[in-house]
């Protein structure tokens, strides 16, 4: 039984380890992040959003997708372990059953835009408002 129990014990922590981390971020995508949330406060997380519009997404990285809602706010969404292969030739595809809002643990594929087959796919975080201060 205990030989058993250090078996199982020693795949789990093995699968763990073979999980490869995520890319950096790039000093341009960081200053473009920024740029974005430059003059705006964080409201409490959204679990769904309010307004999707698919070509107000911008792509920061593997793991951070916003999405603006004109100048005064975005809603900034850390995808749940990652979205590998987002950006560059792949994009993020969505599809809404029932309903139009995106909503966290709605999953997204990502999509070889000249071959159209899809490379991968994520799933979605709570969405955190970044509000504009002031007038």
């Amino acid at each position: 039984m205990r030989g058993i129990l250090l078996l199982v014990t020693g795949s789990m922590l093995a699968s763990c380890a073979n999980v490869p981390p995520l890319p950096e971020r790039s000093a341009s995508k960081q200053r473009e992040y920024e740029q974005l949330l430059a003059g705006k406060v964080a409201g409490p997380p959204l679990s769904c959003l309010p307004t999707y519009r698919q070509n107000d997404m911008v792509v920061i990285d593997e793991r951070t997708i916003a999405f603006r809602d004109g100048s005064r706010r975005v809603y900034v969404n850390n995808m749940q372990g990652g979205c590998p292969n987002l950006g560059g030739a792949y994009t993020l595809v969505t599809k809404s059953y029932g309903s139009a809002e995106l909503c966290r643990g709605d999953i997204g594929q990502v999509v070889d835009l000249q071959s159209h087959f899809a490379v991968g796919s994520c799933v979605f975080g709570d969405f955190i408002p970044y509000t504009k201060t002031g007038a």
